[in-house]
């Protein structure tokens, strides 16, 4: 059978069918029972354009194994050219139950299963069932723009579920729409997958006191992972005096990059980045500031620098204005200027941000 399976793989230098079907043939006179060889028959038969007998044979070996790949592969794309969506997306549950790998050799089929509500209905109906292949799903069809659409209408449909979209499953279709610069859906979609709870912490700059327990979905908070400091987030109800919001302990070590960021969605017209922070022996070798960028990679819209020191409460503001030219989405990012990570530039102490905020100014 490996040696069958090889020759049908052999792109290089087209197998003797003939030779390999009276090949085939004679290894089933030593066991009538073995699946694989009703499959390597039938896929024999199939390229030969015998096709009804192919399927037959498909079939036999389906009887026999439930979970026989080539046979499953093989009526996984007959049942997708004959319609019968539900049939297919059944096959494709028994399938990458088995053989969790082979999703790609599959997933083209599933754009076209999706496009027809019979279809679309099995595949909800499975992924809200738990099938295990759901996280390859929502990661395939997050490459193509009709997939996106796709996944979106999926999770959509999953909110309010028993089995609601994970923060994941969101950011990575989040993050293909902004990919491809469709910037509308990708916000539309993360407003209509917030909480009512969530929903309370929503305005330009999303989650402005940095409340915990959301966060890591584009347009809301992601923390950088990173050497160098510590950010963590304290709610305002039951935070001790004066520390509630992020936290930015540094470890007396250089910083170089983001520490934290946010897309952020503003029309064009005038604003004002405002900041409440809080420092204990705040010592800032190199500028620490919030910046406001076009997410095309156009330059800096607006720069809002941190100031040293230990201080309680103290308020920074700027101005700035979102041109009529095209800047659709924007990246709130909290970075260091440090260019080189030299010991010379070590950054101490603790920040303490209770508020960041975004207000439209009247022209």
């Amino acid at each position: 059978m490996a040696e069958i399976t090889s020759d049908l793989k052999d792109t290089s230098d087209p197998p003797d069918l003939d030779a390999l079907l009276a090949k085939t043939q004679g290894a089933l006179a030593f066991d009538l029972a073995d699946a694989r060889l009703y499959s390597l028959i039938g896929e024999i038969k199939y390229r030969q354009g015998e096709k009804a007998e192919a399927y037959q044979l498909f079939d036999q070996a389906r009887k026999l194994s439930k979970t026989e790949i080539l046979a499953l592969q093989r009526l996984i794309s007959h049942s997708i050219e004959k319609n019968d969506l539900s049939k297919a997306v059944g096959e494709i549950d028994v399938l990458l139950r088995r053989w969790p790998d082979q999703f790609q050799a599959i997933g083209q089929g599933i754009p076209t299963i999706l496009s027809q509500a019979e279809g679309y209905q099995a595949v909800l109906t499975a992924i809200m069932a738990g099938a295990p292949w759901r996280p390859s799903l929502f990661a395939g069809l997050s490459d193509t723009s009709e997939g996106l659409d796709a996944a979106n209408r999926l999770l959509l449909d999953l909110i309010g579920s028993a089995t609601p979209p994970t923060k994941g499953e969101l950011s990575g279709v989040i993050n293909g729409y902004i990919s491809q610069k469709k910037y509308e859906s990708a916000y539309r979609l993360f407003l209509f997958s917030l909480t009512d709870e969530e929903r309370k912490l929503g305005g330009y700059v999303f989650n402005s006191t940095f409340e915990p327990g959301t966060g890591g979905k584009p347009f809301d908070w992601q923390v950088r992972d990173q050497s160098g400091l510590e950010v963590t987030f304290a709610a305002s109800k039951g935070a001790v005096e004066g520390e509630a919001g992020a936290m930015v302990r540094f470890l007396n070590t250089p910083v170089k990059g983001i520490a934290l960021r946010q897309y952020i969605e503003l029309p064009p017209g005038l604003y004002k980045i405002s900041l409440a922070a809080s420092a204990r022996n705040l010592k800032l070798p190199k500028e620490l500031f919030w910046s406001i960028r076009c997410v095309d990679g156009s330059g800096e819209i607006a720069r809002l620098s941190i100031s040293e020191g230990t201080y309680n409460r103290q308020n920074l503001t700027q101005n700035f204005v979102i041109g009529s030219s095209a800047c659709p989405m924007q990246l709130l990012r909290l970075e260091t200027a440090t260019i080189a990570e030299s010991w010379r530039f070590r950054y101490i102490g603790t920040l303490v941000m209770h508020k960041l905020s975004i207000e439209r100014l009247s022209s």
